[in-house]
């Protein structure tokens, strides 16, 4: 558990802090107030948070907190899969608007190599994107399947639009 307390003023502070704790996975149990694994790929986030805390001034607590009986437990892994959750079905969207992207490119016929390397570069966004929220879903949230078939699907869908601007360059 990380709880923390930062002066108001700059703001930058207190967002850097939630940004950091955010991306590794912390789940927030109140203002300031952090539940995250104890891992070695967590701890690495939860040392740049207190660095963030203290190059500002503020005062950090970090506790290795067990939760108190079943109950809690379930409780605990419940928020910690529902963020996770939310963050699968973002990334859910972020493919249908890949593939909506390459299919309206192959629509309108749209085969440049510029496009091409756009579009590779969206994929592999994706793809780190996908290897962070999988690195940090503990446990197995109900979309992660799914969003490994999606990626799979946006990995074919560049590949045939990689094949298409292939025979189109030739032709020019």
């Amino acid at each position: 558990m990380v709880t923390y307390h930062l002066p108001t003023e700059p703001s930058r502070h207190r967002v850097a802090v939630w940004r950091e704790l955010r991306r590794v996975g912390a789940v927030s149990l109140q203002q300031a107030t952090w539940a995250v694994p104890s891992r070695p790929e967590f701890m690495e986030a939860v040392a740049r948070a207190i660095e963030l805390v203290e190059r500002a001034d503020g005062d950090v607590l970090i506790f290795d907190a067990v939760p108190r009986g079943d109950a809690m437990i379930a409780e605990l892994e419940a928020r910690y899969t529902d963020e996770r959750e939310a963050e699968w079905v973002e990334f859910l969207a972020e493919c249908a608007k890949f593939e909506h992207e390459i299919a309206k490119e192959i629509r309108i016929k749209k085969f440049t190599a510029a496009e091409l390397d756009e579009e590779e570069q969206n994929l592999e966004r994706l793809r780190r994107w996908f290897r962070e929220l999988k690195a940090r879903d503990l446990f197995t949230s109900a979309s992660q399947p799914e969003a490994e078939r999606r990626l799979k699907a946006c990995v074919e869908h560049l590949e045939d639009y990689a094949e298409r601007v292939y025979e189109h360059e030739g032709e020019s």
